[in-house]
């Protein structure tokens, strides 16, 4: 099974991010508008609780729509997920890339927000810089939080491609994380095609190759030891295009199953 069959399995999600408590001026909604511009996630703002029938939906108690926007994640309309738009903010819209390839939000510091982390099993279609300025974002941020799960848990395997292996140095960021992970008793698996500067005092497995899941690939995968363990996660995409990634994310214990087996057969 190819990293393009796991990603055909999952199809887009026709959602929506209703923000209350706000006229629909505020940048933030701005910048979380451009983010899903390009996907099957409709973002709405200026929205009102009774209007959208969430006045009594019990995942908003703990909030407060007239003093904070909130965002509301409606799959069919039904709510599923809330985060405070700040929460939102803080975890993606103000930050780029550089905070976590230099090391300067690292493991630990991770947060996803609620809304976000319920788009997990939802195809996504991302781009990143100078094609969009968040949108990579997004999966950065997943990356890394499925790394911080995996820290945190101390045992399990992790299996991660970065296309080149040299990335793994040339991000300071991420060698840290590597080295803190491999530092526990998590078995650690890097892939990607060996350009020459594989990192020689990773304590790590390394899988050099040259096909596609190698050249394109993106995939940080957790496996626990326990396999009903709910700590399972998976991200799984593709460089279909330059700087144009199709992919998504799981925490379906099943569906890591059958990723961590598809990745290790093929890999």
């Amino acid at each position: 099974m190819t990293l393009r069959s796991l990603i055909d399995e999952t199809e887009p999600a026709a959602v929506t991010i209703a923000v209350l408590g706000s006229d629909g001026s505020v940048p933030l909604e701005a910048m979380l508008t451009e983010m899903f511009a390009t996907q099957s996630i409709d973002v709405e703002t200026g929205v009102q609780a009774e209007a959208a029938d969430l006045a009594g939906w019990n995942g908003l108690e703990a909030y407060d729509a007239s003093e904070e926007a909130i965002a509301i994640l409606l799959d069919e309309g039904v709510p599923v997920a809330a985060s405070s738009m700040m929460e939102l903010y803080d975890a993606i819209l103000a930050i780029n890339s550089d905070l976590f390839t230099t090391g300067a939000r690292g493991l630990g510091e991770v947060e996803l927000p609620d809304v976000l982390a319920s788009l997990e099993d939802t195809r996504l279609r991302l781009r990143g810089y100078p094609l969009a300025h968040k949108e990579k974002l997004l999966l950065i941020l997943v990356s890394r939080f499925i790394e911080q799960v995996a820290w945190k848990t101390g045992q399990g395997t992790v299996r991660s491609s970065f296309q080149t292996l040299s990335r793994i140095d040339d991000e300071v960021g991420t060698r840290a994380v590597y080295d803190e992970l491999s530092a526990t008793a998590v078995d650690v698996h890097v892939y990607g095609v060996d350009d020459g500067e594989v990192p020689p005092s990773l304590d790590a497995t390394v899988h050099a190759g040259s096909n596609a899941d190698y050249r394109d690939g993106w995939f940080v995968v957790f496996r626990p030891d326990d396999p009903d363990s709910a700590e399972a996660s998976a991200l799984v995409c593709l460089e279909t295009d330059p700087r144009i990634w199709d992919g998504f994310w799981t925490t379906d214990p099943d569906r890591v199953a059958a990723i961590e087996d598809a990745i290790a057969r093929r890999l």
